[in-house]
C-alpha cells in the first residue's frame, strides 16, 4: 500500500492532514539532473527507454518531495503509434507527417496494439513502479482527442489552428470520425497504463481554449467523457484528473465528464471554482507557473493565497495544489523546493 496516500485521498475528496502538491512537467529542463541525462540522449529516445523515463520521473520525488510522480512521457506517443511521424525538435518544434487532411489519410491510421505500439510507456509504469516502492502514487495520462486531433490535422504546433478547423467547420462528420478514432486509441492506452501499475489518471488537452464554449461541448468534451468512462468501467477505483487549459468558463460541463478532479489554470479564482462546482470533485491548481520567478517571499504568499482562496475543507472538498500550466524551463529548483516545502507546512491549519 502506498506510504503517502495523499494525492489518491484529496483526489477522492476524502479528509486529509494537509493537501498534497506535485506539478506538471515536474520530470523536466529546470532540474540539473534531468539536463543531465538529457545531454545523452535525444527527447523522444528518453521517452522511449524505459530505464532513462524512470530515472527522471523520480528525480522530483527525490529532489522536490512532491506528493506524487507522474510518468515521463509525451502526449504525441498517441499520435506516433497511430501511425504518423513524430518529430519533437526542442530548438525546432513539433512536426507530424503526413498531416491528416482527407478520408483516405484517416483510412491510413491504424488502430494501435497498445502492448506493441507503446510498450515502452507501459514499461517504464512497471519500473517506476518498483523503483518508487510505493512511496508516492503514479499518475499515467494522454492528450486528449482535441488536441492530439489538432497536432494530427495541422502537423505540428498552430496559431490560429485553421486545418483543424476547417475541417470542423466544412467536414464535420470527417472530424468527428477522426476524433473518435483517436478517442478509440486513448481509452485503451489509459486503461493499459493502469493495468501496468498507474494509480490515477490525467487527461491533457493543452489546446482546449482554442474552441468556443459551444464548440468544446461538441468536439471535445463528448469523446472526454469516453475516455473517462472506458477507465471507470475497467477500473472504477482509479481517480481520474481532465486538464482543460484555461476552459475556465465551463467547469461545470467538464465536471459533468464523470472525471474526480478538475485541473484548473491560473486566471480563475480557486474560490470562484469550488463556488461554481460546489465540492462535487476536487480541484487541481493553480498558480501561475511565472511565479516561481518570484522571491521565496513571492511565492509563499501566492501559495498562501491560493489556500487561503480555496478555504477551509469539509467533509467532500478536495485540493491538489498544482501550477496553472507546466513549470517552466528556466525556474530555479529552489524556488520549486520552496513552494513545496511551504504548502506542507502552510495548507495544514486548513484541514
Amino acid at each position: 500500500m502506498l506510504k503517502n496516500d495523499l494525492f489518491i485521498r484529496a483526489l477522492k475528496r476524502q479528509s486529509c492532514p494537509r493537501t498534497p502538491i506535485w506539478v506538471m512537467r515536474q520530470a523536466g529542463r529546470y532540474l540539473p539532473e534531468y539536463r543531465a541525462v538529457r545531454e545523452k540522449t535525444d527527447f523522444l529516445t528518453l521517452c522511449k527507454t524505459p530505464e532513462l523515463a524512470c530515472e527522471v520521473t523520480i528525480q522530483p520525488v527525490d529532489l522536490m518531495g512532491v506528493d506524487a510522480a507522474i510518468i515521463f512521457s509525451d502526449i504525441l506517443v498517441v499520435n506516433e503509434a497511430m501511425g504518423m511521424n513524430v518529430e519533437i525538435i526542442e530548438t525546432k518544434g513539433i512536426k507530424l507527417t503526413p498531416p491528416i487532411r482527407s478520408q483516405a489519410d484517416i483510412d491510413k491510421l491504424i488502430d494501435p496494439d497498445i502492448d506493441e505500439k507503446l510498450g515502452y510507456v507501459l514499461d517504464a509504469i512497471r519500473l517506476t513502479k518498483k523503483e518508487l516502492n510505493d512511496r508516492v502514487p503514479l499518475i499515467g495520462f494522454s492528450g486528449a482527442a482535441w488536441t492530439l486531433f489538432t497536432y494530427a490535422v495541422e502537423g505540428g504546433g498552430s496559431k490560429n489552428y485553421a486545418f483543424a478547423k476547417k475541417m470542423m467547420y466544412r467536414e464535420p462528420q470527417m472530424a468527428h470520425q477522426l476524433l473518435q478514432k483517436i478517442t478509440t486509441c486513448i481509452s485503451a492506452y489509459l486503461i493499459k497504463q493502469v493495468e501496468a501499475g498507474a494509480d490515477a489518471i490525467q487527461i491533457f488537452d493543452s489546446w482546449a481554449s482554442a474552441l468556443s464554449e459551444d464548440d468544446y461541448r461538441e468536439f471535445a468534451l463528448p469523446y472526454i467523457k469516453q475516455n473517462v468512462a472506458a477507465v471507470k468501467a475497467a477500473y472504477p477505483e482509479i481517480p481520474v484528473i481532465v486538464f482543460a487549459k484555461d476552459m475556465n468558463t465551463i467547469l461545470s460541463d467538464i465536471a459533468d465528464t464523470g472525471c474526480e478532479a478538475v485541473g484548473l489554470g491560473w486566471n480563475i479564482d480557486i474560490a470562484k471554482a469550488r463556488k461554481e462546482l460546489n465540492d462535487r470533485v476536487c480541484l487541481q491548481g493553480n498558480m501561475d507557473p511565472t511565479v516561481l520567478y518570484g522571491t521565496p517571499e513571492k511565492i509563499k504568499s501566492e501559495a498562501a493565497k491560493i489556500l487561503k482562496q480555496f478555504g477551509q475543507h469539509t467533509e467532500n472538498s478536495g485540493h491538489v495544489f498544482n501550477l496553472g500550466h507546466g513549470i517552466l524551463p528556466d525556474v530555479d529548483p529552489a524556488n520549486l523546493k520552496c513552494l513545496v516545502e511551504f504548502v506542507k507546512e502552510e495548507s495544514a491549519k486548513y484541514h
